[in-house]
């Protein structure tokens, strides 16, 4: 059994070097007692940087808009929640999470939607049909203010901020005119309100 101890600035040198010594012949186990100490940063600034470190992340692969993952920090431990289009994307985000200064621990809970010729046709055609629509266009403009859109199975739900209550209804009855989706569950969220439209 090794044990770790010292002190290093990001949670991802932690980790490589759990990840190195578990490597090492005859090591059975590790007990990881390294601390990350880096700057101090407030929960909130923090998980501010992360969402938006986050939802930059992947732009230019294509999949940013089917990607719905939710940042929560408390105490600078990182909980990443939500939905990732492939395991890729989730795997981008904990990397994104790990190497943020201030971050000390990271919580991975992001479920991959599942792989699925039917669903990669739906999710395509779900994002046309909103994105196409001269109304909600503009949500594609800034990848940090998109609809995400997560597709299982035949089942989408819409994630995101949206300017107004009819901008909500517009993306759920473009998602629901799609052939080949079961159900639609709107979880747009509309900008200043602080209840569930």
């Amino acid at each position: 059994m090794a044990t770790l101890t010292g002190t290093v600035e990001l949670f991802d040198l932690k980790e490589e070097a759990d990840k190195r010594v578990h490597r090492v012949k005859g090591v059975q186990g590790v007990r990881n007692n390294i601390e990350v100490d880096g700057p101090q940063i407030s929960d909130a600034a923090l998980q501010q940087k992360l969402v938006k470190a986050i939802s930059y992340d992947r732009v230019g692969y294509g999949t940013t808009a089917f990607n719905a993952i939710a940042v929560n920090v408390q105490n600078g431990a990182v909980t990443l929640t939500g939905h990732a289009y492939g395991p890729v994307d989730a795997d981008s985000a904990v990397a994104v999470a790990s190497n943020m200064p201030g971050v000390k621990d990271v919580i991975n809970d992001i479920q991959v939607d599942p792989v699925s010729p039917m669903d990669d046709g739906i999710r395509i055609q779900v994002f046309r049909s909103i994105y196409g629509f001269p109304s909600l266009n503009k949500y594609a403009m800034d990848p940090a203010k998109s609809i995400r859109i997560s597709v299982q199975n035949g089942n989408v739900t819409l994630y995101g901020v949206v300017d107004s209550k009819a901008d909500k209804d517009t993306a759920n009855i473009r998602a629901s005119s799609v052939p080949g989706v079961f159900k639609v569950t709107n979880d747009l969220q509309v900008a200043g309100s602080t209840n569930r439209d």
